[in-house]
């Protein structure tokens, strides 16, 4: 079975609350992860890599995705915004002439911006699923939103239940293992990190990779 490569974004809201991070739940007829809360997020088109960026990815995060991706990291990185987009509305981008194929950006007169992604973590879907995914898992800050973040009224319908979930109650959903261990990697990014900071890189991205017999788990520096 082949495997595609595809993005998912975690955006987080840091306030008096306590940090929160935007979730919605596949449907029951999903062929992947059917009934599951999962992330924005999906598979990388072949167009991503046309589409002109308002800002590059952080130089780091860039050349990490370069060191194994059988695409370009701008690719990559457009798919995880034009996903965003498309599952909850919410867009982030820079006001700016280029033009953009995608309809929400498009009508709001931003070109989708690269630089507020942080590349915290890759994995591989295992053998013998229904479908496997080279995911790339990003996230950003919520304040990165252009617009009302609780306004997800120019969402389609893949997924649903659109929700800012607490990190201390997130567990209490029905979640894929892999969102357990991406989820782990996030608060332990932000651990001890002032809500008025920029979020940062980790040090290194860990890596599930599936591709050969037994599955490997290393950390791309």
């Amino acid at each position: 079975m082949p495997i595609r490569d595809a993005a998912t974004v975690l955006v987080l809201r840091r306030d008096d609350k306590g940090p929160s991070v935007l979730m919605g739940m596949r449907g029951a007829a999903a062929a992947f992860m059917p009934s599951k809360f999962v992330f924005p997020g999906g598979a990388v088109d072949p167009g991503d890599a046309q589409v002109a960026l308002a800002r590059p990815l952080d130089p780091v995060c860039r050349h990490r995705l370069q060191l194994e991706a059988g695409l370009s990291p701008e690719a990559i990185a457009a798919a995880a915004l034009r996903e965003l987009a498309e599952e909850t509305g919410l867009l982030i981008g820079q006001p700016g002439s280029a033009p953009c194929p995608w309809p929400g950006h498009a009508a709001a007169g931003l070109v989708p911006d690269a630089a507020p992604l942080v590349y915290l973590f890759r994995a591989i879907t295992p053998p013998g699923r229904p479908r496997r995914f080279d995911a790339h898992f990003f996230v950003t800050d919520a304040t990165a939103i252009a617009g009302d973040p609780d306004d997800f009224s120019a969402a389609c319908d893949e997924l649903s239940h659109l929700h800012w979930v607490p990190l201390a109650q997130v567990r209490q959903l029905d979640l894929p293992f892999i969102t357990e261990v991406v989820l782990a990697e996030l608060a332990e990014l932000i651990d001890g990190l002032p809500a008025d900071r920029p979020l940062p890189r980790p040090d290194t991205v860990p890596f599930f990779d599936n591709r050969g017999p037994a599955p490997v788990f290393r950390q791309i520096a």
